[in-house]
């Protein structure tokens, strides 16, 4: 008896040990232990450029329980407070502080953090940087929170009824649309950029000249304003440039055009004296619907890139064209499939039809990942002249077209593009060191290419790239 009751002891007094054991390691049933961790999901928080007053998309966070009981979150709160840039939204509430929050065992908490950027000063971006504090069990974790800053020139419903430039000074942000009316000419001075709403085309109804030079920041942008992961990726993100009828002098020059869902539309005036749109080393990229659409106009290009469209360059209903050393390519992606041909001509838009005449000289017409074989398509209405011709180009073609007039062309043979990666959405159109583009082109009056560099005399390269 005395025995068993020296066990039945012992019993209690090993749980009421463990019971003291458990009760060191908990505080009102929540984990207390001193090496106890939350695990975030981020320890840096990081926005893309941000235009000030414009606020930003969220960036969200978790905070992961890993152990098989409850932690009670003492606060969480901005360090800057209530002058923070940065809000704070948790359990769908927003504010500065958040007090007393429970997260279960194996369980998490998700909050997410929006940054609005007062305007100052400076003109080049800027920096701004708080923190997030986490404080549990008497300690602090943090997650650093880092948005840069451009102050901008904001233009809602814009109207040019004057003849004005605008210089480089800031970006310009785009709300509602952007109009220059009839007899009115819009300068864009080199290095201005142009960022563009979700709601904004530009409308041209007089003439936009577009200013750019050869350097990296001195060339002209013109995209959309969600410049945060993954929407600054996103093709549509603003309508694109319209060029109505009775526009003259249009000039494009430097200028990248970037995002848009048809990116430049040109309506009309293909008999004009002087052509109602010109492109010199231009880059039209990604947009959705169509880079460049030509209805019965007059277009000139020289030394461009034209990439990554749903269709690169439609030019249909007649008109004049003419286009030397430009690059139209296209690679299936995430965002855009190839399913139509980089380039189509007709004679014909609906019940119209207009003669045409179109000249593509040391051209590149390709694409791949998609479903097209003939790179170009060219189509015919009897009833309108129909005068096209390539010379020295290469495309990606079954049959050499029958309604073109043709003379030295590389066909089916891989232009030999630097790199091209569309995985990771990198795209370096330049040509390789072994590319049949090489030296394959006849002598023009163009010396430059679409990086400003010379091209070679005699016997320059096909494309709007010179290998150097």
């Amino acid at each position: 008896m005395h025995e068993a009751g020296f066990v039945i002891l012992s019993m209690h007094r090993w749980q009421l040990l463990l019971l003291l054991f458990l009760s060191a390691c908990t505080k009102d049933g929540f984990l207390n232990i001193p090496e106890a961790r939350i695990r975030v999901s981020a320890d840096t928080l990081r926005f893309d450029t941000v235009f000030t007053s414009a606020g930003s998309t969220y960036r969200s966070f978790q905070l992961a329980n890993d152990y098989d009981q409850p932690i009670r979150i003492t606060a969480i709160h901005l360090s800057g407070g209530s002058q923070s840039p940065f809000k704070l939204n948790v359990n769908g509430r927003s504010g500065t502080q958040f007090t007393n929050l429970i997260i279960d065992k194996t369980d998490s908490l998700y909050g997410w953090i929006q940054v609005n950027i007062d305007p100052n000063a400076i003109n080049q971006p800027f920096v701004v940087r708080d923190s997030l504090l986490i404080e549990f069990n008497d300690k602090t974790q943090k997650i650093q929170l880092e948005a840069w800053g451009r102050n901008a020139h904001f233009i809602r419903n814009g109207r040019i009824t004057q003849t004005q430039t605008w210089t480089n000074d800031k970006p310009y942000v785009i709300l509602g649309g952007l109009t220059i009316e009839p007899n009115t000419t819009l300068t864009l001075s080199p290095g201005t950029e142009l960022y563009m709403h979700a709601d904004a085309p530009i409308l041209v109804r007089g003439s936009l000249r577009s200013l750019g030079e050869a350097e990296n920041n001195r060339r002209v942008r013109i995209q959309g304003d969600r410049l945060d992961e993954p929407y600054r990726f996103f093709p549509a993100a603003w309508p694109g440039i319209y060029i109505q009828p009775g526009s003259t002098d249009n000039l494009f020059r430097f200028t990248s055009i970037k995002q848009a869902y048809q990116a430049v539309v040109v309506e009309q005036g293909a008999n004009s004296l002087l052509p109602v749109l010109r492109l010199e080393q231009c880059e039209i990229d990604n947009a959705f619907d169509a880079g460049l659409i030509g209805v019965n106009t007059s277009i000139v290009a020289e030394n461009c890139l034209i990439s990554n469209c749903g269709q690169n360059a439609v030019l249909i209903g007649g008109g004049n064209y003419q286009f030397t050393h430009c690059t139209m390519a296209s690679y299936a992606n995430r965002y855009i499939d190839h399913k139509k041909p980089v380039l189509t001509l007709t004679n014909f838009s609906g019940n119209s039809t207009h003669p045409l005449q179109a000249q593509f000289t040391n051209c590149i017409f390709w694409g791949e990942g998609g479903t097209i074989t003939d790179e170009v398509l060219l189509a015919k209405n009897s009833a309108a002249a129909f005068q096209v011709g390539f010379d020295h180009v290469l495309w990606k073609m079954q049959s050499t077209p029958t309604l073109a007039t043709t003379n030295q062309i590389l066909n089916n043979q891989s232009p030999g593009f630097d790199s091209i990666y569309s995985s990771n959405r990198y795209y370096d159109f330049r040509l390789g060191g072994g590319s049949p583009a090489r030296n394959a082109g006849r002598t023009t009056p163009i010396t430059i290419d679409l990086d400003g560099r010379p091209r070679t005399v005699g016997q320059p390269d096909l494309g709007c790239y010179e290998k150097q």
